[in-house]
């Protein structure tokens, strides 16, 4: 909205160009019938946005995760939801940092190329939530194998992935001195998994995101599938947690984008009393409330993606920009639907929909609570609260 210049220039249109192909009627149509935007995203692999972060030599573009995150936020500000694709861009800075030079030289190249997705990754437990060191999990080597038994639940694009990031407990909670030790990163192919130890349940749910409770009976991975060390999964989690976040963020400033500029297009058209319902500052003062809340979240969502491209400590930016951002999506959207009336709950106008898909990241990928008991605790000292 606001006229400062813009180094992502050249993406933000190139990805614009790319999502006019893709109109409402394309996203409202696979909405309403609970489907996978397979041309889409076949588009997005194409034209190689889902390999950005993918360094050169693999096939890849070699970009950060500022320019990932505007791709993101450019998809959902074009009234598309990146929450079909967004794994591929976070899931690839686990792979990246951590994995050996085998493991990147087997995968990278098939993700740039379109051949592989890398889309999924499981680590939440119905039993565990949030309290992610209390996973049960686990995963027993033996014979150059590891064997995983256990639960995940509201795990996402399983059905449209080939590779998963797995997060299980190699060694007993019982065992070790913190309990975010003996924990373990995994890359599992799920075409090799699924029906040999990997049974999927999808969960059908508010939106169009498809999503899925995962049972694990004696799973097989082979030992050169395991990331990094043993035990040191939950430090290489990390990076992963801090780029969703920033991804997600950019996402909801996408989405508050577009519900902004709706609000305000239709404000401006929408004559009652022989006047613009515009020209009303019950009208405009909401929408103006909007725009600032979300450009002074669109500050933090640079400044986690910054400090992550540095190398640098970024959770408690990663963590609040993604409160901010989700926090002013969320007013824009109710800004928006209030200002179109009961024309905003119509199918047709979308609103609804973008309405429904941005309501879902207050609570995920971690909740507005879990959010400020991080920064109570990391930032003011406080003691922890659970």
């Amino acid at each position: 909205m606001l006229n400062a210049p813009d180094e992502h220039q050249e993406i933000r249109d190139a990805v614009r160009d790319l999502c006019r192909q893709f109109p409402d009627e394309y996203f409202r149509r696979i909405d309403e019938q609970r489907t996978y935007p397979e041309a889409f995203v076949d588009a997005l692999i194409g034209a190689g946005w889902l390999s950005a972060m993918i360094p050169e030599e693999y096939g890849g573009s070699g970009l950060g995760l500022t320019a990932a995150s505007v791709i993101m936020e450019e998809i959902n500000r074009s009234g598309g939801n990146a929450g079909a694709v967004h794994g591929q861009m976070y899931n690839m800075g686990t792979l990246l940092r951590n994995g050996s030079r085998a493991q990147k030289e087997k995968y990278l190249p098939g993700i740039a190329a379109g051949r592989l997705r890398i889309q999924s990754m499981a680590v939440t437990e119905p039993t565990t939530g949030t309290d992610t060191t209390k996973i049960r999990t686990s995963a027993v080597k033996k014979d150059g194998r590891y064997r995983v038994n256990g639960q995940k639940v509201w795990i996402s694009r399983v059905q449209h992935s080939d590779l998963m990031i797995l997060l299980a407990r190699t060694t007993p909670l019982a065992e070790v001195q913190r309990k975010s030790e003996g924990l373990s990163i995994f890359i599992v192919d799920l075409h090799d998994a699924i029906g040999n130890g990997l049974r999927v349940r999808p969960i059908a749910n508010m939106v169009n995101h498809e999503t899925n409770e995962l049972f694990f009976d004696d799973l097989e991975v082979p030992e050169e599938q395991l990331i990094g060390e043993e035990g040191q999964g939950f430090r290489y989690l990390l990076d992963g947690l801090n780029a969703e976040r920033a991804l997600i963020a950019a996402e909801c400033i996408g989405d508050g984008y577009w519900f902004i500029e709706r609000a305000t297009r239709y404000a401006k058209e929408r004559i009652v009393f022989d006047r613009p319902i515009g020209q009303n500052q019950g009208v405009q003062f909401p929408i103006a409330d909007a725009l600032i809340e979300i450009e002074a979240a669109n500050l933090m969502r640079f400044r986690a993606c910054a400090l992550f491209d540095a190398l640098q400590p970024c959770g408690a930016e990663a963590n609040m920009a993604k409160y901010l951002a989700a926090k002013a999506s969320w007013e824009a959207a109710n800004v928006c639907l209030q200002t179109h009336g009961g024309f905003g709950f119509a199918n047709e106008y979308d609103i609804e929909r973008k309405f429904r898909e941005t309501r879902l990241y207050q609570v995920a990928p971690i909740s507005t609570n879990l959010i400020y008991a991080y920064v109570a605790e990391h930032l003011l000292g406080l003691p922890r609260s659970f």
